[in-house]
């Protein structure tokens, strides 16, 4: 198919906008604006470039429109231009699909409440309305961990959402500093268990971190990743890969020889005993869940700019 006339003039348009930021704005503004539209071209190349790999590497019978609008950058780019063959309920439902085992191991699940345009003058964005069911709801921590997955998880398949409001958990506040005491085994040194905590300060941004060099592990077993700025505890089970913080509440000590029985995990230093799908929860505390999402070979996890030195 050629081009149609006005697609062939596109070009020179920009070449008359660019030279009349040029003339209003200065050699500064026209560096500036050059910049931009580098950018966007290199944007959309690289999105062009995707399509090409997908539709050479797409098995027999495959729909190309479907194969196209699940990859984040061309069903985003088919998102801004409105040629996704999904519509924004259906992405929704994906990526909430992509963090339930996250969900599960929280015993919850996330409900759709709404999905409405977003309030205010000039806004164009859409306000996503999610009801958590089961223990995530009630439980603040826990809550807000879910929170940040999902919102992950939406930003990537649904980027016309601006806002992601979840029931019951309302926006983190400071809160007055408290000194904490724990106990810890004898030969800890003084503030080391205490070292690797995840709690995430007042305005410290969420980051997610992709996992490399990650041990193979199969159902049943576990191992402690260094790698993301503080020990993390992973642990497969059929079907799902957690994280959690390499720390019991019961004794204090780290968990790296913890014994898995089941679905349980037992601490190599005080046999407190933890479920591993149900957000670690035992009688003598709470593991701490780290949120992770595992999609297509790569292993993410949410975790406070702050430990991976990004953060104010």
């Amino acid at each position: 198919m050629a081009a149609t006339a006005k697609e062939q003039q596109a070009g020179e348009h920009i070449a008359a906008l660019l030279d009349d930021l040029g003339r209003s704005m200065g050699p500064a503004g026209r560096d500036l604006a050059d910049e931009l539209v580098h950018s966007i071209v290199e944007f959309y190349g690289s999105g062009l470039a995707r399509v090409v790999e997908l539709l050479r590497d797409a098995p027999d019978g495959a729909d190309p429109l479907t194969l196209l609008g699940g990859d984040e950058l061309v069903g985003g780019l088919l998102v801004l231009h409105d040629l996704h063959p999904e519509d924004t309920l259906t992405r929704v439902g994906r990526a909430l699909d992509e963090v339930r085992p996250y969900l599960g191991s929280h015993a919850g699940d996330v409900d759709i409440a709404g999905l409405d345009p977003e309030d205010g003058e000039g806004a164009d964005g859409l306000t996503l309305r999610l009801r958590l069911r089961g223990s995530c709801d009630g439980c603040p921590s826990s809550a807000q961990t879910v929170r940040w997955t999902i919102e992950e998880a939406v930003a990537r398949r649904v980027p016309e959402i601006s806002k992601v409001e979840v029931e019951g958990v309302t926006e983190e506040r400071p809160e007055p500093k408290l000194l904490q005491i724990m106990s810890g085994p004898p030969d800890t040194p003084a503030g080391e268990a205490a070292a690797g905590a995840l709690d995430r300060p007042a305005g410290a941004p969420v980051e997610w971190q992709p996992l490399t060099g990650l041990p193979v592990l199969a159902d049943g077993e576990s191992a402690v990743y260094g790698g993301a700025g503080t020990p993390l505890l992973l642990v497969r089970l059929p079907g799902n890969l957690y994280a959690y913080r390499d720390h019991c509440p019961g004794c204090a000590g780290r968990l790296g020889e913890a014994a898995v029985d089941g679905e349980r995990l037992r601490c190599p230093s005080c046999a407190a005993e933890y479920d591993i799908r149900r957000a670690g929860q035992g009688e003598r505390g709470h593991l701490e869940p780290v949120p992770l999402l595992e999609e297509n070979g790569s292993v993410r996890v949410a975790l406070p700019g702050i430990l991976l030195g990004t953060g104010p």
